[in-house]
């Protein structure tokens, strides 16, 4: 079983440090009336004797190159981070038997075939592999994953990256509720940023001006 994309999707990897590495394509439902970019980051960690892929997106079967290198090191575990990244959940359940995370409540067109065990941020709650979920704010059922192991903290749609550069997305409630939330992850030791749109992989001072800067609106 492959993803819902067709043949001659380009796809590039890219190793962010030990351990980790990121695979990035065109999400299928872009628009030009989106206010995302049409590439969207996939996240592979190894962490505590786990593989595990976070929010991924099935290539086509004909790219090889992506297909070998989960092959070589097959998912263990699946963690989607927010209801809308459903994505191909369960391509990579069915085909590699991996245990699948998610969200307690998903929308009820992109409800997922597989059982997925329920994601929560806090109370001592963390996933195979050590992953630790984390509570931004937002009120959008996502949960940021913070890999200790690899030093490492990975957003679905919390924060974005459109121009290069690291920002909040906005939501109605940021200084209430959303910056507070942030700036507690900032006594995790993390060295790397993974998020899913726009330029992916950021560090530490990229993340802490991102908090000082205006959220950004896709305007």
């Amino acid at each position: 079983m492959t993803g819902r994309y067709g043949p001659g999707v380009a796809v590039e990897l890219r190793d962010v440090s030990p351990g980790v590495w990121i695979w990035r394509l065109r999400h299928r439902d872009w628009t030009p009336e989106a206010e995302w970019s049409p590439r969207v980051a996939c996240t592979c960690v190894e962490s505590g004797g786990e593989v595990v892929l976070l929010d991924p997106i099935a290539p086509p079967e004909d790219d090889t190159a992506f297909w070998a290198r989960i092959d070589a090191r097959p998912p263990t575990v699946v963690a989607i981070l927010k209801p809308d990244h459903v994505r191909d959940v369960d391509v990579f359940v069915e085909r590699y038997g991996a245990r699948a995370h998610g969200p307690r409540l998903f929308f009820r067109q992109d409800i997922p075939r597989a059982e997925l065990e329920p994601i929560f941020a806090g109370y001592g709650f963390a996933l195979p592999g050590g992953l630790v979920p984390q509570y931004d704010g937002r009120s959008r059922e996502e949960t940021p994953m913070w890999v200790p192991e690899r030093r490492t903290l990975v957003f679905a749609d919390g924060m974005t990256a459109p121009d290069g550069e690291l920002r909040v997305w906005a939501t109605p409630w940021h200084e209430q509720a959303v910056l507070p939330a942030l700036r507690a992850l900032l006594d995790l030791p993390f060295q790397h940023v993974i998020v899913s749109h726009g330029e992916p992989v950021h560090d530490r001072a990229a993340y802490e001006r991102a908090l000082t800067l205006p959220p950004w609106s896709g305007a």
